[in-house]
């Protein structure tokens, strides 16, 4: 356990050390280069402020309109007839729009619920094994142009959909 927390403790400092050390002795000029990626960074992260700002306007209509409450009323009795609790759906619907609406929905069921109930459990798996599909494509996407992402929104949502039955399958087999 020592030897693990000594190593996460110094990776990143020799890590670029080593990166810096090997530049110089090939004699990159290490330090424009850093001020360079540096300015790009910054260029990118306020490209992209439109790109966040739009999809938090979006998953806070959403949910504040109640379309959310409403279309868990519609679609409840037949995700119920399936055997998977109602309670993790907004969780499944929230999270390829936005990682930081389901962590606190995750959250949430938590503490509703228990970390260690089949809720709590389902609710991690859940949140693990699948991705921010809508906001990878909007921010990354965005940041370097390009337009035309519906194949990308179609895999990314059967990966997240596949992630949400493979999540249900495993946690009832293990832990229903």
């Amino acid at each position: 356990m020592q030897i693990i927390s000594a190593v996460s403790l110094w990776f990143i400092p020799v890590l670029i050390g080593f990166i810096l050390i090997y530049g110089t002795l090939k004699k990159v000029p290490t330090y424009e280069t850093f001020v360079e990626g540096g300015k790009e960074g910054i260029k990118m992260a306020v490209s992209i402020i439109p790109f966040l700002v739009g999809m938090m306007v979006a998953i806070s209509v959403f949910r504040a309109s109640g379309a959310l409450d409403y279309m868990m009323e519609y679609i409840k009795p037949a995700i119920e007839k399936a055997g998977i609790p109602a309670e993790v759906i907004p969780l499944a619907i929230i999270r390829p729009i936005s990682g930081n609406a389901a962590l606190g929905m995750t959250s949430d069921l938590i503490s509703a619920h228990g970390p260690d109930s089949f809720i709590g459990i389902l609710a991690s798996t859940i949140q693990g094994s699948t991705d921010t599909t809508f906001y990878v494509l909007t921010v990354y996407f965005g940041a370097v142009g390009i337009k035309k992402m519906g194949d990308a929104l179609k895999v990314g949502l059967l990966a997240d959909l596949a992630g949400f039955a493979a999540a249900i399958i495993v946690v009832t087999i293990l832990f229903g």
